[in-house]
């Protein structure tokens, strides 16, 4: 029999761009498709997302992939699909009623017409001729959430993405336990779990205590009441609908990704409210600030986003005031911190009263389960094997400490692949059978991929030491290197500015006097190289440097 091979993509030694490869024989079956957040070392990128590299190598060599399926409606799962569907070929893509409205809005504006696939709960579906699964529910930070059971010639695995065990959800949906935990008779071979929160040794509030702390607040606020949140908690939404429906105040939502996100819940039934108190944006200025309510998009304090246009007095239809109140619902994702609490020190700086977890401890609470909760689960499916997943590393090497040692699993059986590394599973157990170098392509703009290391490279050095252009005038078809200009930006000289630039100069006129038969493109290299090595040994600084050659007649 042949051997499933196991391939994260993404959520490995990561906590974004979930992406997960099931291949057996000629069949792949993906999991998720998300996107990630670029670090400090990546200036100016805007998204991170999967290296399918390696899937397009196996369709070249015969493979096809027999559908996808998405475990939840959230960025770090579902929205890179516009990025790599078109590079793809068509396939069906499984997921529940607000996963696949999630996912049919972010490709909506790509040509394509995806086979979306809403499968109800436990319902058994067959992908391809070796893949079947089933969901299960589970409670998270976007409702309609699943955990899914995949049976593969290898085993059953249990694919258990980001979750929480909450008792008293908004809906009143709790996770069905009863169902998974029946898994266990079936026999698990393998189980990979959330472990974002393992370092947590209590469970997690439920996200019903929200609510009561955004009544209180708005009950104290004068002028409006701003809340930003993730577009996705639908379940924070309706609690801050129903807090502005106690206070007879109005509610507008601003901003295109929760727009579209209320739009979509309301219409699946995820969402309930009175129409008449909802207000069109457009149509604020008719309504009191006492009387008004708004849930803007932004809460990461995202450039560009609703909330920051605010904050800098650049918003078309509203203005924030130093009698309203902004409450941040939600915490920095790792990686946004800076843009985030700057975010609300130009509020603060504003005069404006702002509220969020650090100083209201209850405004915020986490959609991923503590290491109680995760014991629980690995106790209630007794897989023979278990697998953090959906972490930093720090993260599920504690699962292992936490989680696994505790609940009588040994290091054989607790499988800590690094990134890239492919995982053989047959009856015989689960070993690395491979590693590949994964490379996320970046999103700039409007550029997918074409940002590579170079150009990061060269954007850390402009950041961190400036630009030296030297200009060298060619006369008649001569270098006329008395002639040439040095152009500097962000490179700081001190005092000694003017001996640093004539030390430029008889650097390029030293390198042209060595290089007179050289193409220019070569030269031009030449005296890049070398300037950059001789300023680094005299002042310790790396600017990018851009020799030109400018022909004058």
């Amino acid at each position: 029999m042949s051997e499933l091979q196991l391939l994260p993509l993404g959520g490995m030694g990561t906590v974004t761009q979930n992406m997960f490869v099931y291949e057996y024989e000629n069949e792949l079956l993906l999991v998720d498709c998300g996107i990630g957040f670029p670090d400090m070392q990546m200036p100016g990128v805007d998204i991170l997302i999967p290296d399918v590299a390696y899937i397009l190598t196996k369709l070249e060599a015969g493979k096809r992939i027999v559908g996808m399926i998405l475990t939840h409606g959230h960025d770090d799962h579902i929205a890179a699909l516009p990025y790599l569907l078109p590079h793809l070929p068509h396939f069906p893509i499984y997921g529940s009623p607000l996963t696949v409205g999630f996912a049919r809005q972010r490709v909506s504006e790509i040509t394509l017409e995806p086979e979306f696939h809403v499968v109800a709960e436990r319902e058994e579906f067959r992908i391809g001729s070796h893949f079947s699964a089933r969901g299960y529910r589970i409670t998270h930070s976007v409702p309609d959430t699943r955990h899914y059971a995949i049976k593969t010639p290898a085993g059953l695995i249990y694919h258990g993405s980001d979750f929480k065990l909450d008792e008293h959800p908004v809906d009143g949906l709790t996770s069905d336990l009863e169902h998974i935990g029946q898994l266990k008779q079936e026999g698990v071979l393998l189980m990979m779990l959330d472990c974002l929160r393992v370092e947590y040794d209590r469970p997690v509030k439920s996200e019903t205590t929200v609510g009561p702390v955004i009544s209180r607040l708005m009950k104290e606020t004068k002028g409006k009441f701003v809340v930003t949140l993730m577009s996705s908690h639908i379940h924070r939404i309706q609690q801050v609908i129903e807090a502005a429906a106690e206070e007879g105040r109005r509610v507008a939502f601003i901003g295109r990704s929760v727009e579209q996100n209320v739009r979509i819940a309301q219409e699946l039934g995820q969402l309930q409210y009175n129409p008449s108190m909802v207000v069109d944006k457009r149509d604020l200025d008719q309504v009191p600030d006492s009387k008004a309510c708004l849930i803007v998009a932004g809460s990461q304090g995202q450039e560009g986003s609703s909330l920051v246009r605010a904050i800098f007095g650049e918003h078309p239809v509203f203005q924030i005031k130093p009698t309203d109140t902004v409450v941040f619902s939600a915490d920095a994702i790792p990686g946004n911190e800076l843009a985030y609490f700057a975010a609300i020190d130009q509020l603060a700086s504003n005069g404006v009263h702002v509220l969020y977890p650090d100083v209201e401890a209850d405004l915020h609470e986490s959609g991923h389960a503590s290491r109680v909760e995760q014991k629980q689960m690995v106790d209630l499916v007794r897989p023979e094997f278990v697998m953090p997943i959906g972490g930093a590393d720090r993260h599920r090497f504690k699962f292992k400490e936490f989680v696994a040692e505790p609940a009588g699993y040994d290091a054989k059986h607790t499988l800590l692949p690094v990134s890239g590394e492919i995982l053989g599973i047959s009856a015989s157990g689960i070993r690395v059978v491979d590693k590949i170098t994964l490379k996320p392509p970046v999103v700039d703009g409007l550029g997918v991929g074409d940002v590579g290391p170079a150009v990061l490279s060269d954007r850390r050095n402009l950041s961190q030491a400036g630009m030296v252009v030297v200009v060298i005038p060619k006369i008649h078809g001569k270098l006329a290197v008395e002639k040439t200009e040095v152009i500097s930006r962000g490179f700081v000289f001190m005092k000694e500015a003017e001996e640093v630039i004539d030390f430029i100069r008889d650097v390029v006129r030293e390198t042209v006097q060595q290089n007179q038969k050289t193409n220019e493109g070569d030269l031009k290299r030449a005296i890049e190289k070398r300037l950059a090595r001789k300023l680094y040994k005299i002042i310790r600084r790396e600017p990018l440097i851009l020799p030109v050659i400018l022909p004058i007649s």
